[in-house]
């Protein structure tokens, strides 16, 4: 599967749908950005399932602004409408192969359930904690 054009105008639609999008925030003048370009292709095309969207952040400041984009490229997952993953930096082929893996092996409910007493810890009561925003919560132990 080739990648997707994510805009201002896509994203929202494209991000909210059940089932995995991986979302790449570039930009041309970026050299690692460039270097992980094929990466990112060949790892969408072993993954015919997975939606790989790619952000052009001088083209879409809105979204980079949004998501608090400081640094490119920088890597997202996105399951069932839940941002599960960010991490800035271009990942090896293997990273990001193993990100997908654990990406496909989380419970939703469970994460659900995370983000939920997160929130209510945020607003005083106790919880537990959710996964940290650049680790799935499949990765802690």
């Amino acid at each position: 599967m080739a990648t997707v054009a994510l805009t201002a105008a896509n994203f929202d639609e494209v991000t909210s749908k059940d089932g995995i999008v991986l979302v790449d925030f570039w930009a041309s003048w970026c050299g690692p950005c460039v270097r992980f370009a094929p990466t990112y292709e060949r790892s969408s095309e072993k993954h015919p399932e997975i939606t790989f969207g790619k952000v052009d952040t001088e083209a879409e400041q809105s979204l980079a602004a949004k998501f608090d984009i400081r640094s490119i490229p920088t890597i997202m997952a996105v399951r069932d409408g839940v941002v599960v993953f960010a991490q800035p930096g271009a990942l090896p082929e293997s990273a990001l192969e193993s990100l997908i893996e654990k990406v496909q092996e989380l419970d939703m409910d469970e994460v659900r359930e995370q983000m939920s007493a997160h929130r209510k810890s945020a607003h005083g009561d106790t919880a537990a904690e959710a996964p940290a925003k650049d680790e799935p919560a499949a990765a802690r132990g």
